[in-house]
């Protein structure tokens, strides 16, 4: 089956084409700038990546040109849009009612609108890809896979928050977790590739990126996760705050005369690393390169991010009673050797010692605890992509 992959933001697209009998890669890349002059980018696997500058005014158009692309007759990888068996969507934010994987429906769409509250930056934009495809492609099999869904196995004791009880039935304020699919694949696969029981493990994924997030994953069901109602809780992230006292939201609107919006915009937008860093940057490498030439704030903002890795990760040993593999992925966790050292060396209490020379590589599954680690620690690149291809596969094939 050919499955049309696609993750919608408020002005870009990012889509693949993946084979699910293979699980091969045909085709991907994105649209950007959509409401504004638009930009195409198409790569065919083993072919030269095209750019073309055209107006996309809506994400119609954007689609449209995916399309076009993908049956192109010079470097289109697909005869006919009749090879396209399903597609596959990336929705942000399911809400209450949206607990797993979906084929869409009226019923479905009107859940992903209610819950836009609770996402009000991406679940619309993911809504005008939805409708882009059904229009653009009528009669074809629409999945949508919530990022939010492998976090509906939390127990109450995790994703109730200490607040009035009438908030939580009226608002469905509880904790609901990010990053779900990429959790959801890079569990599955840490349980095949260190030969562990599905039904008897004990694993923590540790999702590191610009935005981070960390899950406790307990015979194969997510039973904590460091984001909550939305994925500004938990970790320092690359310009997000994470955790902090409540109170100093109150504190700082009152002193700065901000808005409640402007003071969400400080939390997400300019909070997080790079202000440690004296606002320097966001990007582990340039933090790293400026850390090595003896800059002390970026060398403090990879310190606290890392204490903070260390914490949870701590935490969920304890909630778990226990780990039998921690793994790291996201584009941090995969690639920044420096960041998964200092985590580690917090974590000698649950019997890790980290191969040196293991830590060096990047990109790649790799074990980069030592053979007598009680816990073993993996690198395992994520793929979110494929990950929503095979749900929408399954949801499709038992429909």
């Amino acid at each position: 089956m050919k499955v049309l992959v696609v993750n919608c933001g408020s002005s870009s697209l990012k889509y693949q084409v993946i084979d699910s009998d293979t699980e091969q890669i045909e085709a991907k890349g994105l649209c950007e700038r959509i409401g504004l002059d638009g930009r195409l980018v198409y790569q065919p696997t083993g072919g030269e990546k095209e750019i073309t500058e055209a107006p996309m005014p809506t994400h119609s158009e954007a689609i449209q040109m995916v399309l076009d692309a993908l049956v192109n007759p010079k470097t289109g990888v697909l005869k006919s849009l009749d090879e396209v068996e399903a597609i596959g969507h990336r929705v942000l934010h399911g809400g209450a009612k949206l607990t797993e994987s979906a084929l869409v429906n009226d019923d479905v769409i009107a859940a992903i609108e209610e819950a836009s509250d609770l996402g009000p930056l991406h679940n619309p934009a993911n809504l005008m890809g939805i409708h882009a495809c059904m229009k653009l492609m009528p009669g074809k099999p629409n999945v949508v896979v919530m990022d939010t869904s492998f976090g509906m196995t939390l127990p109450a004791k995790a994703y109730r928050y200490a607040i009035p009880t009438e908030y939580y039935e009226k608002y469905h304020i509880r904790r609901y977790g990010f990053h779900g699919t990429s959790h959801s694949f890079v569990s599955k696969e840490t349980i095949k590739y260190l030969n562990l029981d599905p039904d008897n493990s004990k694993v923590i994924v540790a999702h590191l990126g610009n935005g981070a997030s960390i899950t406790a994953v307990k015979n194969s069901k997510c039973v904590d996760t460091s984001m909550g109602v939305t994925p500004l809780e938990g970790l320092i992230m690359g310009t997000r705050s994470g955790d902090l006292d409540p109170a100093i939201i109150d504190y700082l609107c009152s002193h700065e005369n901000l808005t409640a919006a402007q003071m969400n915009t400080i939390l997400n937008k300019k909070s997080g690393v790079m202000a440690l860093s004296n606002n320097l940057s966001s990007d582990f490498r340039d933090l790293e390169d400026a850390m090595n030439e003896g800059n002390e704030a970026a060398g403090l903002a990879i310190d606290a991010f890392s204490y903070r890795v260390a914490k949870y990760i701590g935490s969920y040993a304890a909630a778990m009673n226990g780990v039998d593999a921690i793994a790291f992925t996201g584009g941090i966790g995969e690639n920044a050797g420096i960041v998964r050292k200092k985590v580690l060396e917090y974590l000698g209490f649950l019997g890790i010692t980290l191969d040196e020379e293991a830590n060096k590589k990047r990109g790649e599954t790799f074990v980069v605890s030592t053979p007598d680690s009680r816990v073993k620690v993996i690198v395992l690149p994520t793929n979110e992509e494929l990950a929503i291809c095979r749900e929408t596969v399954r949801l499709v094939k038992n429909a």
